[in-house]
């Protein structure tokens, strides 16, 4: 569970150009909500998914992961915890290497780092299963260099990489803004299935409307650094998609 206590996160803190992105936010998240965060530009849903992941620290409030106060703590130290996607395919890979490699750097992301390569039979026969999931005819090209994929591709890699080490939180930052749509379509259904198969507690912020109305179980609206709207499961499965757009009308 995500508990969050009157978290504000003010920038510039005292110049002309001081922003309050986030003022004031209460929010519990329950282990294995899928929650889907919707705002326009400037709303601070981005910043409120970093301040969960630890890239930035509040302001002021507090943050806590499994009754864990990870206020103070940056993201690699909540990276036990915590996986994250972003919008852009290329920051999640590591392009100069195979996607056997890709992979099994995700696998030891938060363990001790030994001298030991740990990338056996077992573990090739482990990642081809999981890469033939998607359906993508990437399950025979693991020695291939990450950086020779499509966007799609490496989105949905890494989605799946995410999930090769323990973790208990998916955030998700935009994950097919820069993809075409039969790619976003993939990468969608991915996190999705991942979120379900995995109980992952999840958070995908996102401008797409559709993908807000077709996924999740839980919708929040946020704008000028507070939440609008907080819509349940139950209202959740009411909601006309375009109600959302009313949203922004």
């Amino acid at each position: 569970m995500i508990t969050i206590t009157n978290i504000h996160k003010t920038f510039n803190k005292g110049k002309a150009n001081q922003v309050n992105a986030v003022n004031g936010i209460d929010l519990i998240i329950a282990d294995g909500e899928f929650m889907v965060v919707v705002g326009s530009n400037g709303s601070g849903k981005t910043t409120l998914l970093n301040l969960i992941s630890g890239s930035i620290l509040p302001t002021s409030g507090s943050i806590s992961i499994d009754n864990h106060d990870v206020t103070k703590l940056a993201d690699y130290q909540r990276s036990k915890w915590i996986a994250r996607v972003f919008q852009n395919p290329m920051s999640g890979t590591a392009s100069d290497l195979s996607i056997l490699d890709n992979f099994r750097l995700a696998a030891i992301r938060t363990k001790a780092k030994g001298l030991t390569i740990g990338v056996n039979d077992a573990f090739k026969g482990a990642v081809k299963e999981k890469i033939a999931t998607l359906g993508l005819s990437l399950e025979n090209k693991i020695e291939q260099p990450m950086g020779t994929l499509s966007g799609g591709q490496r989105q949905a890699l890494t989605l799946l990489m995410s999930v090769m080490d323990d973790c208990k939180i998916l955030l998700l930052d935009e994950p097919t803004a820069a993809l075409d749509p039969k790619s976003a379509e993939i990468v969608m259904r991915t996190a999705d299935k991942l979120a379900k198969d995995f109980k992952l507690t999840t958070i995908l912020v996102t401008h797409n409307l559709k993908d807000a109305y077709n996924y999740g179980s839980r919708i929040i609206q946020m704008g000028e650094g507070v939440i609008i709207k907080d819509v349940d499961t139950t209202h959740k499965q009411k909601l006309k998609q375009n109600d959302l757009f009313e949203w922004f009308g």
